[in-house]
């Protein structure tokens, strides 16, 4: 504008010639005179209602920082649960991507749910795994249960010592079980398991729990049953009492 108007004073042309020579359009020299004066905001984006302001950029990134072990996605959900930030997983890679917080890796084509049929409700199935967690330099075991429908960490100890429970388990099956059938295919290797598992559970009684059989014992019962075994062993001395007593007063007359 300065340039066309300072050219069109000097030559007293009219300005729309200079600008037809200069090769702009009068258009385009119309809008250049709506913005004469105002500050250059030609071609910057225009503010849109989701775009975050600079506080919830800094919560972000603070919340981030507080949990730097969790994917952008996962603390998009958190934010949004705690009604710190409501943004989208994309907006929250953004940021975190803008203030060199995202950490580079190689990816890998995800497996999620192709490993066998996904459980449906909780608590029907569970996974089972024991690792080495290595602290000052002493190996520790590291045992957790999961729930696969849930995902809800169930139970985990860290041990000094493998449980014995578990092995004394494994070593059962093998030594009652496995060995003793030879199964040829893995098929039958399931049959004789599911078999071995089932009298395991409901009939064998074992020694570690007082005689009774896991059953009985998950389901409470071993009080009741040692009562009645007692209950019978009481019988049971007091008839050979009552026998004895009737052979002496036998012998005696």
């Amino acid at each position: 504008m300065d340039f066309v108007g300072g050219w069109s004073q000097r030559t007293e042309i009219a300005a729309k010639s200079i600008v037809g020579w200069i090769g702009v359009g009068a258009s385009k020299y119309h809008d250049w005179q709506l913005r004469y004066g105002k500050v250059n905001e030609h071609n910057a984006l225009v503010p849109r209602d989701h775009w975050l302001e600079e506080g919830e950029e800094q919560a972000i990134v603070k919340f981030h920082d507080e949990y730097p072990l969790e994917g952008y996605r996962r603390l998009a959900f958190m934010m949004l649960d705690r009604d710190l930030v409501a943004t989208s997983p994309s907006s929250v890679y953004r940021v975190l991507k803008e203030f060199g917080r995202m950490r580079k890796w190689n990816r890998k084509e995800s497996r999620k749910g192709t490993g066998f049929v996904q459980p449906l409700k909780p608590h029907e199935h569970w996974h089972v795994d024991v690792s080495y967690l290595n602290i000052c330099g002493t190996f520790y075991y590291l045992c957790s249960f999961l729930d696969g429908c849930s995902r809800y960490v169930v139970h985990w100890e860290i041990r000094e010592a493998m449980n014995g429970k578990i092995e004394r388990w494994h070593r059962s099956l093998k030594e009652d079980c496995i060995r003793p059938d030879t199964p040829l295919s893995l098929e039958d290797a399931r049959r004789s398991v599911h078999s071995f598992v089932t009298h395991y559970n409901e009939v064998r009684l074992h020694s570690a729990i007082g005689y009774v059989t896991p059953k009985d014992k998950l389901e409470g019962r071993e009080a009741a049953i040692f009562a009645e075994r007692d209950r019978k062993l009481e019988v049971a001395r007091e008839r050979r009492r009552a026998v004895r007593q009737q052979a002496r007063e036998k012998a005696v007359a």
